[in-house]
C-alpha cells in the first residue's frame, strides 16, 4: 500500500499538469492508496483556497475518492461523517475535528459560528463555547 500526499490528489482531480497528472492517474488506478486525514483536510483547503472550487466539486472529490475500492482513507467514517457535515455546511476541518472527537462528551471552541451550526445539525460530541 502506497500513501498519497496532497499533490498526488490535486493533480488526479485536476487533470492540470502534462506529466504529473497521469502519473496520478496511474498511481491512483492501479495501487493500493492510503489517504491519511491530514490529507483530506489539506486537500479540500487547496481545492477551495487555492484553486476556487466550489464546495460541491470538492464534495464530489471527497466521494468520489471514497468509494474507490483500491483507497483507503484514514479513519473512513470519521472522513465520510465529516463529508456529509460539510455538505450541509459545515467547515471540512471542523466537520472531520468533530467527528474524530465522538467518544468525547463535547467538543470545546470559541468558534460561536461553529457552534451554532453544529448546535443546528445536532452534532455529537455538543459542541460548546467556553464562558468565562
Amino acid at each position: 500500500m502506497r500513501a498519497v500526499d496532497t499533490n498526488l490528489l490535486t493533480r488526479y482531480f485536476r487533470h492540470d499538469d502534462a506529466r504529473q497528472s497521469p502519473a496520478a492517474r496511474r498511481v491512483l488506478a492501479e495501487e493500493s492508496v492510503f489517504v491519511p486525514k491530514t490529507v483530506t483536510i489539506e486537500f479540500e483547503w487547496v481545492m477551495r483556497d487555492v484553486y476556487g472550487h466550489p464546495r460541491t466539486d470538492i464534495a464530489r472529490c471527497l466521494e468520489i475518492l471514497a468509494n474507490m475500492r483500491n483507497v483507503t482513507l484514514e479513519d473512513e467514517d470519521q472522513v465520510v461523517a465529516a463529508l456529509r457535515h460539510y455538505q450541509q455546511g459545515l467547515d471540512f476541518a471542523d466537520a472531520l475535528h468533530i467527528a474524530a472527537s465522538a467518544r468525547c462528551e463535547s467538543f470545546a471552541t470559541f468558534d460561536d459560528g461553529l457552534a451554532r451550526r453544529a448546535a443546528r445539525l445536532k452534532l455529537k460530541p455538543a459542541v460548546t463555547v467556553p464562558r468565562g
